[in-house]
């Protein structure tokens, strides 16, 4: 009998982890971020702005190389010249004294090797250019 009394008096430890109050916090936590999120932006930047600007008036002249790597020379979308890689340089040069403010933009074709047109960017830059710029299609 004194061993049925023992079992009766003593306590088993609980090794459950009530997790309830965990999840009461978290849902908490939940319902704040979803409330707050819409209220912030981080998308909004304010730009300085300047006084003395002007409006680029100077349409790009366009240079493409096609598959064949011929750089061919575009004003207004109209094909003007064809140049190899040693006429480049006095293009370049020509542009440059003509206004080295107007843009020149290269249009490769997809298949040429980046280092073709790196190429021809450096020799526009060599040679007095200071705008140069890529042009891509949208998706």
């Amino acid at each position: 009998m004194a061993g049925s009394s023992l079992r009766k008096n003593k306590r088993r430890a609980m090794s459950d982890i009530n997790v309830v109050p965990y999840i009461d916090v978290m849902l908490v936590l939940l319902v704040i971020f979803m409330v707050t999120a819409p209220m912030v932006n981080p998308g909004v930047v304010n730009l300085p702005t300047v006084g003395g600007a002007k409006v680029q008036s100077l349409p790009p002249v366009f240079l493409t190389i096609d598959a064949n790597e011929n750089v061919i020379v575009r004003k207004d979308g109209e094909p003007v010249q064809t140049l190899n890689k040693f006429e480049l340089g006095a293009f370049a040069r020509s542009q440059a004294e003509k206004s080295a403010e107007q843009p020149i933009v290269i249009a490769a074709d997809k298949s040429i090797k980046y280092e073709t047109v790196m190429d021809v960017m450096s020799k526009l830059k060599e040679n007095g250019v200071k705008r140069v710029g890529l042009a891509v299609k949208s998706q």
